[in-house]
């Protein structure tokens, strides 16, 4: 529920800061769970959302959707499931359901605009949530070294809400991060990224499409409301010419695309835009009195689309391990510890996302499994899970996976070599 103002000091078990995907997530859950919460949004608005995203929600996100319940909200809301095929320089790795197998997992495209105010309100409507509009964290109750509350600039004045933990669920240039010090790894983007929403733009199979060019990517993403999310992420040495003309750089960029999709047929119904240094955020996600999620905690590269996945899925993480902590129930530093080991699983997919934002052409592994999924059906959802973040990077290059790319490749150069006399 929407609180009403008050004046002095209130106790919560939890206090959020940022009511939008992995704040709202982490609230509902908690609260279900007994937690009393109050989540913060800095925003008035409670319609309001994140404009500069990719709009997906990778499959790891899906049993979390599940748990909320959003599922049925999202289908009504024409969220669209997000199959994709991925074009490289061997031709397209298109993934598809193993004859007789189940279907592979999935999500969701679905805009902000859609989401975003859906889920602020699910939260808003949970017994255990006070949802603070307009509150915008200023500074860090601390007692004896561990943080026990936050001061928050209001429209009535400052306040203080404390609580046994505070989250912050403040995206990269997180405030609770930096008021509690919490030091952060920044790895350099060599891409730079610019996206635009289209009506009646045609892609085959009316699935996502991404294009791995080496070093440049592109990206269209089908959403809810036959709006297509378009975006491109050239490596810098282009950015002078987006610069000096940033439609025409952008169309030139699109329409230059193996297997374009039609864009001078389509409606733009939004502006260009984007960004010129994106780079890549680690942070430890807790302090003494402190968890971070979502982007506050770990920002990836844009370009793979992983960012609303994480997190809800890392909301899922810390209500599952801090619930009962919160409530006075158990040892919340021991707790937090049990967050912070389920966190680390994702710094293998920041890891090698940081080294391909070098804007490097693909390493010899990378080599092997994307020119193999392009060329077998069985590696081409091999690479799907990968991609879904549903599992890691040593799984996905697991020795039997790797044997078998090595085997299709053998019998591809077979196949293609002229014939001896």
């Amino acid at each position: 529920m929407t609180k009403p103002e008050s004046a002095g000091h209130d106790d919560y078990d939890v206090v959020i800061s940022g009511a939008s995907l992995a704040g709202s997530a982490a609230a509902i859950l908690l609260a279900r769970r007994g937690v009393r919460v109050a989540l913060l949004e800095r925003r008035s608005d409670p319609e309001a959302y994140k404009v500069l995203c990719t709009h997906s929600l990778t499959a790891n996100a899906y049993p979390v959707l599940d748990e909320l319940g959003l599922v049925p909200a999202l289908e009504k809301a024409g969220a669209v499931r997000n199959e994709a095929r991925w074009y490289t320089r061997w031709g397209w790795i298109e993934p598809r359901a193993a004859p007789g197998g189940p279907e592979l997992p999935y999500a969701y495209n679905v805009r902000r605009s859609t989401l975003d105010p859906l889920i602020r309100s699910l939260a808003a409507g949970t017994p255990g949530v006070d949802l603070l509009l307009g509150h915008r964290v200023t500074g860090l109750v601390q007692e004896a070294g561990r943080t026990v509350g936050v001061r928050a600039s209001t429209p009535q004045g400052e306040r203080e809400i404390r609580a046994r933990l505070v989250v912050g669920a403040d995206g990269k240039e997180s405030a609770v991060a930096k008021l509690a010090r919490v030091p952060a790894r920044e790895y350099e983007n060599g891409r730079f990224g610019y996206l635009a929403h289209f009506r009646d733009l045609p892609l085959r199979g009316g699935i996502a499409h991404a294009w791995f060019l080496e070093p440049d990517m592109a990206y269209a993403f089908p959403n809810d409301d036959g709006v297509t999310v378009l975006a491109v992420l050239p490596d810098k040495k282009r950015l002078p010419a987006f610069r000096e003309d940033l439609e025409g750089s952008f169309l030139d960029f699109v329409r230059a695309l193996p297997d374009a999709p039609p864009i001078d047929s389509a409606e733009r119904v939004t502006k260009i835009i984007g960004s010129v240094d994106y780079p890549l955020h680690t942070r430890k996600p807790t302090a003494p009195g402190v968890a971070l999620i979502g982007d506050a905690a770990l920002t990836g590269d844009p370009l793979w689309g992983v960012g609303c996945g994480w997190a809800l899925q890392s909301a899922q993480w810390l209500a599952d391990a801090v619930a009962s902590a919160a409530t006075g129930r158990g040892d919340l530093d021991k707790s937090l510890a049990v967050y912070a080991r389920r966190h680390r699983r994702l710094l293998g997919h920041q890891y090698l996302a940081a080294d391909f934002a070098k804007t490097r052409p693909f390493n010899p592994l990378e080599r092997l499994m994307f020119s193999a999924a392009a060329r077998d059906e069985s590696l081409a959802r091999h690479m799907h899970l990968f991609a879904s973040r549903l599992i890691g990077p040593l799984r996905f290059l697991n020795p039997m996976a790797v044997a078998k790319a090595s085997a299709v490749n053998l019998k591809h150069r077979a196949a293609a070599a002229p014939p001896t006399r």
